[in-house]
């Protein structure tokens, strides 16, 4: 049956080769009103027929006709005001026209379900980041439908994720990236994929795209349960200076400056140069201070060298350090040990940095071809110090780690797009390749004592490269659109162990992930779907060379159905979706490591809903269900430690003509096994938070409060781990936590210039 699979993807894949040919066509270029930056992705449509376009990396775009005459086209774009044109073709020529689209208040009843910039995505990934003001990275992954994030071991670590019934821990199942950056560490020296996402601004951010299941061929690693893809602005519309203030010592500054302010810096066309910083200071609510500071500079060139040409050049970089109180045993707090927000052992904490540089360059060819090629270097250092088991196995010092490791990442991403058109059949294929090489000088595990080194338990050098290819199709026949692809990526592991006396230990893998998806455009506010893929996710090199792994890329295998519809006001997305992972992560608590485990089956139900009640004023609701367990076990044995069965997000949000605009925002996570026979469970909880802000075209007042409700019994982060305190004769295993926030306000003061 794969076999099966596998060879009619590949045959839909080279339907390019068959004889295409084209007719007159009406070219064109659309550009933003405001800035003249070409636009990108805007949908293009002939009226009255079910002929369509989007313009390409330069706004230029290409529509086949049949001869003379008048004809209209409609040009769509979330964010910007609908468009309809008359151009006269006569004797085949006519005049290139520029259209220049408005941004406009966000409407619910103008949207079409399939202008997005991508088959995959839906509208409503738009309507979020429009709407739903964000001040931190938490706030951006909480943007993603279903995403739910929990913080732990102080603010400087990357959050713990969940997502369609994973838990994702920091990065296991979910690729996320930056400007086709990637964010996730694979081979971490504190878990598989880790992604921390606090080296980017959240007011640099101008849009995400959120690709569920393992559909999408051109992302790869990791992207099991899903992707999430964030670009930065190219252009400033303002600078600003932002001042915040809030409970618990926490500062927080921000400026986003506009350098050329419409001048040009290389060249006479189009070019914007913006440098962005952040810093950010708190204590946090815990007993002990949690002493947490953060930098970040970001600065972004972005220029046409031609018409058809654009380069983007980025350069980031930040650091930061903290102290932690941990995960905390239930039965300390219970006995009145420590308080609720107080800590075993005070001594965690830890720092990093990450320092980037992002080099695209993108031309636009005839026939809207595109040529994208990206290059990337990362300077990355981790350095964090736990205790999960307290005296577990030291009962007299104690059994704090320290988890370390600085690495150089080399990355290219290329692609070439072309399209082909047969009567009213469009073809849009895509080559793509990639190469990333993680070379990590250092990665250790150590034994330490209040932060002093006490000896190693693992110590070495590591090496891992991927080098991937693939072909996505994109068939667009009147209201039918399929999408075939597939994938091939090699990966080399190479690991040095210095305790080993400098055994070099290496392996290496191949995998190819086909995919096919098939959308029917009922009419603009109507699409069906149905989408089948298989992704993968890379186990730790560590473990691939030690255990000399016979699956060292555990397949996904995700099926899905599912519709996006606009009635009136209501935008709903809504799908039904199977996920067989051949091998799952798996929090082992004893350990407090993520390990490689059985197999696991994972069936869910994804609804999504956005209304607008009025001009201003706008509802938001993701329901979330996925039941999962292990293939392998016996029943009662066969639950997936910490998965949640059931999530939701929502909110509402207003903007008032007058200046006022805010959110009231939910979250709610069901209780869910903490282990694998279900005798521990992870306490549910429900939270909701609140933004105001009064907004003219010089300034900006705001206030926000987290745990509106003042909860004081709920938890962010929750295990199922052994210990043993210092005046214990005997281990226990029980729920440890990291308490959530409790009632927070905070202030901002922001000037635009």
């Amino acid at each position: 049956m794969k076999a099966i699979y596998f060879l009619f993807c590949t045959i839909l894949c080279f339907l390019i080769s068959l004889p295409l040919f084209a007719q007159v066509n009406l070219k064109g270029s659309v550009i933003n009103s405001e800035s003249k930056f070409p636009l990108p992705n805007v949908r293009v449509t002939l009226a009255d027929k079910t002929i369509s376009t989007k313009s390409d990396i330069s706004g230029n775009f290409s529509l086949p006709v049949s001869g003379d005459g008048n004809y209209t086209i409609r040009l769509t774009s979330i964010g910007y005001k609908t468009s309809e044109m008359q151009i006269n073709v006569n004797g085949g020529s006519y005049d290139k026209i520029v259209i220049p689209l408005i941004e406009d208040a966000f409407t619910i009843s103008e949207i079409d379900v399939n202008s997005t910039k991508e088959y995959g995505t839906t509208s409503i990934n738009m309507f979020d980041v429009k709407l739903r003001p964000v001040n931190s990275s938490q706030d951006l992954l909480r943007l993603v439908p279903g995403l739910i994030v929990a913080q732990h071991a102080g603010g400087g670590k990357a959050e713990q994720m969940f997502l369609r019934g994973f838990d994702i821990d920091h990065g296991t199942d979910i690729a996320i990236s930056v400007d086709g950056m990637p964010v996730n560490m694979v081979s971490h020296a504190h878990g598989q994929g880790y992604a921390d996402l606090h080296f980017v601004i959240p007011e640099t951010i101008e849009e995400f795209n959120v690709f569920k299941g393992p559909y999408k061929t051109s992302i790869g690693d990791l992207s099991t349960s899903g992707a999430v893809v964030f670009s930065t602005k190219n252009v400033l519309q303002r600078s600003l200076v932002q001042l915040e203030t809030g409970l618990f010592n926490s500062y927080r500054g921000v400026a986003l400056i506009d350098i050329l302010r419409g001048k040009h810096l290389f060249s006479n066309k189009m070019e914007s140069l913006y440098l962005a910083s952040e810093y950010v200071s708190s204590d946090g609510y815990f007993d002990n201070k949690q002493k947490f500071s953060r930098v970040n500079v970001f600065g972004k060139y972005f220029g046409m060298l031609s018409n058809n040409t654009s380069l983007s050049l980025t350069g980031s970089t930040f650091t930061s350090h903290w102290d932690a109180s941990g995960q905390i045993p239930t039965r300390a707090v219970n006995d009145g040990s420590i308080g609720r927000y107080g800590s075993v052992d005070p001594s965690e904490g830890g720092e990093t940095g990450r320092t980037n540089v992002n080099l695209i360059l993108n031309s636009a060819l005839s026939n809207n071809s595109e040529i994208k090629q990206q290059l990337y270097y990362t300077n990355y250092r981790f350095n964090l110090y736990s205790n999960f088991t307290f005296f577990l196995n030291n009962p007299v010092n104690g059994d704090e780690i320290n988890q370390s490791e600085h690495r150089n990442i080399y990355g290219y991403n290329g692609s070439f797009s072309f399209n082909k058109r047969s009567g009213n059949t469009n073809f849009k294929t895509t080559l793509g390749a990639g190469a990333r090489i993680d070379d990590i000088g250092e990665i250790y595990l150590a034994n330490t004592e209040k932060r002093n080194f006490v000896s190693f338990f693992g110590n070495g050098k590591l090496t891992e490269k991927n080098i991937s290819g693939y072909v996505d199709e994109v068939i667009e026949a009147g209201k039918l659109v399929i999408n075939p692809g597939i994938r091939a990526d090699h990966f080399d592991f190479l690991y040095t162990d210095y305790l080993a006396a400098g055994l070099e230990s290496s392996k290496n893998d191949f995998r190819v992930s086909p995919k096919l998806n098939v959308y029917y455009n009922v009419d603009p506010k109507l699409q069906f779907y149905i989408k089948s893929g298989i992704g993968f996710h890379s186990n730790d090199s560590r473990v691939v060379v030690r255990k000399q792994l016979e699956n060292t890329l555990p397949r996904a295998y995700g099926y899905e159905t599912g519709t996006s519809f606009t009635s009136g006001n209501l935008l709903v997305n809504a799908s039904v979706w199977g996920l067989d992972l051949e091998s799952e992560f798996v929090y082992v608590g004893d350990a407090a490591v993520v390990e490689p485990s059985g197999r696991t089956r994972r069936l869910g139900l994804d609804v999504s809903g956005r209304y607008q009640f009025t001009d201003w004023l706008w509802a938001d609701i993701d329901l979330d269900y996925a039941h999962g367990r292990f293939l392998d076990e016996i029943e009662g044995q066969d639950y997936i430690p910490l998965a949640p069965d059931f999530t939701s997000i929502g909110g509402v949000s207003f903007k008032l003509k007058q200046g006022f605009n805010g959110s009231l925002r939910y979250r709610l996570v069901n209780e869910r096994p903490a282990n694998s026979d279900n005798s521990t469970r992870a306490k549910g909880y429900f939270i909701m938070d609140a933004v105001i802000n009064y907004t003219t075209s010089r300034y900006q007042i705001g206030f926000a409060v987290e745990n509106l409700l003042n909860n004081r019994s709920w938890n962010e982060a929750q295990f199922d781990t052994e210990s043993r305190l210092f005046n214990e004769k005997t281990s226990v295993t029980e729920l440890h936590y990291t308490p959530g926030t409790p009632l927070s306000l905070k202030g901002k003061m922001t000037f635009y210039f």
